[in-house]
């Protein structure tokens, strides 16, 4: 076979394994994972504690996958594994120490799935007793001596110490669970050494029992500090002294040593021999001299100390001044003092004082009495005591000179108003305290104390009474001081609140024309100054405003005008209230000589129309006459056919009656009238004249076709018809005429009639609207 053959067949190889790889991949589930801690979880120092990891995993095949398994601590690993089967993972803590103690965990991971188990907690009780080694038991004092502390079988971080009969004397922290140290023993005698340990752990520290004693007899060095001061009986203040510090007992020529000298914390001198050091004797406040003497040599050092009480001289001079409030300008004394002097060493007039600063200071002829005038700002004093070349400073002592009361102002803050209350404040310049007064028309109505800056006093008061009032304010700087100060009178006028307001118009609401001046007067009771304002009815804006010192206000409209018909009220305000009055309504009439051109236009109307409807009527009576003169024509007869026979007669013996026949029915009908002339003088003359009678003609329907009927129907007609002096009736044709011709005049009389009525009717309606 070729060697292409066979790269072939591996290939194929390659490639079916491959595919039967993928196909037998198994698959898996985690299900849970368990911690177990045998054989309990609090065990005693020394116990074997196994970890025992229980996990269940689902598989797809009969092999289970490879697992790792992860014991963790306290979130730390503690170590790892990977097996091959199901069985539990098994983790020993062989020996177990209380290091052990903390949480555990177990991790599974099976192809980057992985699941942990809950936390089991571990307690490990009891530590070792820690052993001590000491390289030797005989040493001389001051010599180094080198210590071993053990603790066996424990293991973690530890924290070693050791101690000089119960003394602490070093410690020593590592990871080993030993700890070496080396320490000096400064005094001779019999030491007894041990040490202890604690074993810290992530959360707690774990302390160990004491260990084994271990006995140390140090040999004492033989040399000694000697310290002397003289004088060796009583001190008093500025005595001198002489220290001297030196050792003893030395035999040693091989080996030097260090001498020391102090006063409390001070360093006096030092030096490899005897020290001597002179020095002044300074008292001390309820404090006694200390000094100490120290010897050093290898490493050894020893000391003894000295105190010794100094008296003193004289004390410290204290500064104090009277009175002990002074102000601006004024003169005080300043006393300069000390209390206490030693009487054995000096006498109280040895003392001399001196007041710092000194210029131009009065003498008062005593010893530390000086007389100062205050100045006009703080100032500092000092003084001091001398006596045998010693001398003492006092105290510095501050004056603050106080400021008389000044410029003292009073004001009041609100409005003055009756029976309100009212603040009054009062403020002057000066020093604190400042006491003041109120006083009302020289009456004292309170008092304040004010102990701040910029401060008022503030007082309340009521007003019960109007009028002028006034106020006044007094003030000092305290109850004791014989200054006061007073403000200027402060008078205020009471605001009486308004009421009882009345608006009055003029002229009279009822009786206002056109063109006259229209005037509205406001007034109210109380005080002013007041401000009057006047509205119209609907409008937020007043027409008119008006501040005054009297009661009353007034404001004029003119001329006034039909538009300014409305209801009008004023408002008053004086600072302590408002007040408004009821409305007033105002109706404009026409003007006089308005109403005076109406009626002079409608009489001049009403006679052109009498004028008219007069000559109407003379011409209407004119027409009437002319019309029976018309008439007055000869009658004709009737026709035989016609079908209205008229006969007229009269029961005179001028006139007959008259019959009239229509279809052949008769019926008479007559009437008087009044005679008629040209003239009315001739009334009287004409009496005998033939009268007009007014008579009612039936008009039947015409037989005769070819004749057209005066009236369809039966209408009624007034006719004027005149007698013939010869009583025969007037003929057919003359009937006829004088029917149409009375119709028309009768009518046109009526309707002048009636139009006459309307007019003059609707002319005096018109005259009366117009008054």
């Amino acid at each position: 076979m070729g060697l292409p053959q066979r790269f072939i067949l591996v290939l194929l190889s390659i490639y079916l394994y491959s595919a039967s790889v993928v196909n037998t991949q198994q698959e898996f589930k985690i299900q849970s994972v368990k911690l177990i801690i045998e054989p309990r979880n609090d065990v005693t120092a020394g116990t074997n504690v196994t970890l025992r990891c229980q996990a269940t995993v689902s598989t797809s095949t009969e092999k289970g996958p490879i697992r790792e398994y992860t014991i963790l601590k306290n979130d730390k690993i503690v170590y790892t594994k990977t097996i091959g089967s199901s069985e539990d993972f098994v983790y020993q803590l062989h020996n177990a120490r209380v290091f052990s103690t903390g949480l555990y965990q177990c991790k599974l991971d099976i192809q980057g799935d992985t699941k942990l188990s809950k936390a089991q907690r571990l307690n490990v009780q009891g530590l070792s007793q820690p052993v001590l080694h000491l390289e030797m038991n005989v040493v001389n004092e001051g010599e180094e001596v080198q210590a071993t502390c053990i603790a066996p079988g424990e293991i973690g971080s530890f924290i070693f110490f050791f101690f000089d009969n119960d003394e602490q004397m070093s410690r020593v922290e590592g990871l080993s669970n030993q700890a070496k140290t080396t320490f000096r023993l400064s005094s001779g005698g019999i030491h007894k050494i041990h040490c202890s340990y604690k074993i810290r752990t992530a959360e707690d520290t774990f302390p160990s029992t004491k260990s084994n004693n271990v006995t140390v007899s140090v040999k004492e060095l033989s040399i000694t500090p000697v310290l002397k001061i003289s004088p060796d009986s009583t001190i008093y203040e500025g005595d001198h002294l002489n220290i001297s510090c030196s050792a003893q007992n030395f035999h040693s020529s091989s080996e030097g040593y260090k001498l020391f000298l102090s006063q409390g914390t001070k360093l006096l001198r030092t030096g490899n021999s005897t020290i001597n050091h002179n020095m002044v004797a300074v008292p001390k406040v309820s404090e006694a001299l200390t000094f100490d003497c120290r010897v050093e040599m290898r490493n050894v050092e020893k000391y003894t100390k000295k105190a010794i009480s100094v008296v003193e001289l004289f004390s410290v001079p204290s500064l104090t001044m009277f009175p002990t409030e002074i102000f601006q300008g004024e003169i005080m004394t300043l006393t300069c003092n000390s209390e206490r002097f030693a009487s054995q060493r000096i006498n109280r007039e040895d003392l001399e004082y001196t007041l710092y600063p000194s210029k131009n200071l009065p003498s008062s002829g005593k010893p530390g009495v000086f007389n100062v005038k205050a100045l006009q700002n703080d100032f500092n004093y000092t003084c001091s005591a001398e006596a045998k070349g010693i001398k003492k400073d006092s105290k510095t002592l501050m004056i603050r000179p106080k400021v008389h009361v000044s410029a003292l102002k009073i004001s009041i803050e609100d409005k003055v108003i009756l029976k309100k209350s009212i603040t009054i404040l009062c403020q002057s310049n000066g020093s604190l305290p400042i006491n003041y007064t109120l006083f009302k028309d020289n009456v004292q109505v309170g008092t304040k104390v004010i102990r701040e800056r910029n401060r008022q006093a503030v007082f309340m008061d009521v007003i019960n009474k109007p009028g002028e009032i006034q106020y006044r304010c007094e003030a000092k700087n305290s109850l004791h001081s014989n200054k006061t100060g007073s403000s200027q009178h402060l008078s205020v006028n009471v605001i009486v609140p308004l009421s009882l307001m009345t608006l009055t118009v003029i002229p009279t609401p009822l009786a206002i024309s056109e063109g006259e001046d229209l005037r509205f007067i406001c007034s109210v009771n109380g005080t002013g100054p007041v401000t009057f304002k006047w509205y119209r009815t609907g409008s937020a804006v007043p027409l008119q405003t008006n501040t005054t010192t009297e009661t009353y206000s007034s404001f004029v409209i003119k001329p006034v005008s039909k538009n300014d018909s409305d209801k009008y009220y004023c408002e008053a305000s004086n600072g302590a209230n408002k007040v408004r009055s009821e409305n007033v309504d105002v109706q404009v009439l026409m003007a006089l000589w308005k109403k005076m051109l109406i009626i002079v236009a409608c009489l001049l109307l009403l006679s052109v129309l009498l004028l008219v409807a007069s000559m109407l009527y003379i011409k209407s009576k004119r027409d009437r006459r002319e019309a029976a003169a018309e008439l007055s024509v000869k009658p004709s007869s009737p026709k035989s056919d016609d079908p209205l026979t008229v006969n007229l007669t009269h029961d005179t013996d001028v006139y007959n009656a008259a019959t009239v026949k229509v279809d052949r029915a008769e019926v008479s009908v007559w009437s008087k009238r009044k005679p008629e002339t040209e003239s009315d003088d001739e009334i009287s003359k004409m009496s005998n004249e033939p009268n007009v009678e007014y008579t009612e003609v039936v008009h039947a329907r015409s037989t005769d076709p070819d004749r057209v009927p005066l009236r369809k129907g039966t209408d009624t007609v007034y006719s004027e018809l005149q007698n013939s002096p010869h009583g025969a009736a007037d003929p057919p044709d003359y009937v006829s005429n004088l029917h149409s011709h009375t119709h028309l005049q009768t009518s046109l009389v009526g309707l002048l009639a009636r139009e006459h009525v309307s007019l003059f009717i609707t002319v005096i309606i018109r005259l009366r609207s117009c008054l």
